[in-house]
């Protein structure tokens, strides 16, 4: 997977991410430095982990779905993006009076954020793409991205998130039709 590619998908995997993080920037009304980067790395290291968890059970499972492997990765990756447009279109603005730095709930958020990011892993795992390069760009981009979200958080509020939503949505979609129409038209 090309270096743009992988960008793309970290970006659109990080969107939930962002949520949370613009989430927690408007729970915490003067959120330290720290205290963002705690969050921030949670965030990343559950979103860059998930996708390793999932490579190694579809890689379990290759063998017996080689053949229509690139339709399983576009069918997960198709649903995700649409899940993802269809919750922030018909969603009502996110609620966030919640506590991010309370272990339990940075743990809750954490997991609920990156369920997405193992259904992506097992879908590299049908497509023969090895997870380390993509786990890394991940966990990075979401950093970053988490670190943003409670900056924006703390300046323009939750509203702005659910047009990222949107924009990740699109993005993991088109990578699920650029992996079908390679698999169908341009695989040996």
């Amino acid at each position: 997977m090309e270096l743009i590619s992988l960008l793309f998908l970290a970006l659109g995997l990080s969107v939930d991410s962002f949520a949370a993080s613009v989430c927690s920037g408007l729970a915490i009304k003067k959120i330290r430095f720290l205290q963002a980067v705690k969050i921030a790395f949670f965030l990343a290291i559950f979103q860059g982990g998930m996708p390793i968890l999932g490579w190694f059970s579809g890689w379990q499972m290759k063998d017996l779905i080689k053949d229509f492997d690139h339709w399983i990765a576009f069918i997960l990756l198709a649903g995700l993006g649409s899940k993802m447009i269809y919750e922030s279109l018909t969603g009502k603005t996110q609620d966030c009076a919640f506590n991010p730095l309370k272990l339990s709930v940075l743990l809750g958020i954490s997991i609920a954020t990156s369920i997405d990011a193992l259904i992506i892993g097992f879908s590299m795992a049908m497509v023969n793409i090895l997870i380390w390069k993509p786990a890394i760009i991940i966990t990075i981009i979401t950093f970053i991205v988490s670190m943003l979200g409670m900056l924006m958080g703390k300046k323009i509020g939750a509203k702005t998130s659910k047009k990222f939503e949107v924009i990740g949505g699109v993005v993991l979609i088109l990578i699920g039709f650029r992996i079908l129409i390679e698999h169908l038209f341009f695989q040996a």
